[in-house]
C-alpha cells in the first residue's frame, strides 16, 4: 500500500475517533502540509465519505453526523480466524493494551452485530499462556520486505553488525527469528530479532537456494543444534504413525531400509529424554549416546522399584 493511501486511511481513523478535529492539527499528526491534508480529505469524499469542512478560527473537518461505515464482510470461520489468531498473539503487561488488542477493538467495530457478538464471546473466554513476543514494527517490516524483493540487509546485531541474504522470517517458541546467509560467516545462520537494533536494506540482489525452507531450518537448528546431546533412537513403528505421535520440535524422523523409523534429536536431561521414550507405545533401541541407555536403566529401576512398593 502505498504511503499516500496509508495516510488517507489514517485520516479517517482520526476522523472517527473525533469529532472536529483542526486542520493544522491533522497536518502535525499525518506529518504532511495543509494542501496534502485537502488532498486526503477529497480522496475521503471521491470514496463517498462525506467529510465536512468548518471554516473560521474553531474550524477545520469532520465526519458528517449519522456516518456510519459498512460492516466488515467475513464469514463465520474468517472472523473466527481473526480474532483468534490476536487472541493467541497477544502478549502485553496487564492493563497496557497492545497493537492486537487496538485491532481487536476495531474489528468490533466493524464486524454485523450479530457475529460481534460471538466474536466477543470468542475474545473475553479464550486466553493464551504464550504468544510471539511482538517485534518492533518498523524492523520486522524492513526485514519482510527485503525477503520479499531478495535484497541483502545490513542488521545491528548484538553480536556486531552482520550483512545478511535474508531467506524468510519464522516464528518459534514466542520469538521471532531472520534465517539468511551471513556474509561474514559464509554461512546460513539464524538471528533472534529482539537482539537486532536496527536493518537497512541494501541494493544488493541474491538468489536464495533451491528448495530452502527457513522454518526446518529453524526447526533442525533448535532440536539438534542447541542441545549437548545428540540422540540416534530406532522405533519400531511407521513413519506417518510416528510423525502423528511425535510433535515435530521433537526431531527428525528417518524410515529405515530393514523397516522401523530413527529418531534423531538432541537433549539436554539425558533422564528426561528416558522418560519419554518409556512412555511411547513402541518397542525401541538406543542406538546413542551410551550415556542415554545408562539413563534408561536408571529410570527403569526406579519404575521397578515404585511398583515393589506398591505391592500389598
Amino acid at each position: 500500500m502505498s504511503r499516500p493511501a496509508t495516510r488517507v486511511l489514517a485520516l479517517l481513523e482520526i476522523l472517527q475517533d473525533r469529532g472536529l478535529v483542526p486542520a493544522d492539527e491533522l497536518a502535525r499528526r499525518l506529518a504532511v502540509d495543509a494542501r496534502a491534508v485537502r488532498r486526503y480529505v477529497t480522496a475521503l469524499r471521491d470514496m463517498d465519505i462525506p467529510v465536512e469542512s468548518v471554516r473560521g478560527r474553531y474550524g477545520g473537518y469532520r465526519l458528517a453526523h449519522g456516518v456510519r461505515l459498512p460492516p466488515l464482510m467475513l464469514s463465520d470461520d474468517e472472523a473466527v480466524a481473526v480474532a483468534a489468531a490476536l487472541v493467541t498473539g497477544r502478549h502485553e503487561p496487564v492493563g497496557e493494551p497492545g497493537p492486537a488488542d487496538r485491532v481487536l477493538v476495531k474489528l468490533n467495530r466493524v464486524l454485523p452485530a450479530a457475529l460481534r457478538r460471538r466474536v466477543t464471546a470468542l475474545v473475553s473466554s479464550t486466553s493464551a499462556t504464550t504468544g510471539p513476543l511482538t517485534p518492533d514494527p518498523h524492523l520486522v517490516l524492513t526485514l519482510a520486505a527485503a525477503v520479499h524483493a531478495r535484497h541483502t540487509v545490513r542488521i545491528e546485531h548484538t553480536r556486531g553488525a552482520r550483512e545478511v541474504d535474508p531467506y524468510g522470517l519464522v516464528v518459534h517458541g514466542r520469538r521471532w527469528y531472520l534465517v539468511g546467509h551471513d556474509h561474514l560467516r559464509d554461512a546460513v545462520r539464524m538471528y533472534r530479532l529482539d537482539r537486532i537494533g536496527a536493518a537497512a536494506e541494501l541494493p544488493a540482489r541474491f538468489t536464495p537456494p533451491e528448495e530452502f525452507d527457513p522454518t526446518d531450518h529453524v526447526m533442525r537448528t533448535m532440536t539438534l543444534g542447541a542441545w549437548t546431546h545428540r540422540t540416534e533412537v530406532w522405533m519400531d513403528t511407521d513413519l506417518e504413525t510416528a510423525r502423528d505421535r511425535l510433535p515435530a520440535p521433537f526431531g527428525d524422523l528417518y524410515p529405515c531400509p530393514e523397516g522401523g523409523v530413527l529418531l534423531v534429536s538432541g537433549a539436554e536431561d539425558l533422564k528426561a529424554m528416558a522418560r519419554v521414550l518409556t512412555g511411547l507405545p513402541w518397542s525401541f533401541t538406543v542406538r546413542n549416546p551410551p550415556a542415554l541407555v545408562t539413563a534408561l536403566t536408571e529410570h527403569v529401576a526406579s519404575l521397578a522399584q515404585a511398583v515393589a512398593r506398591s505391592q500389598p
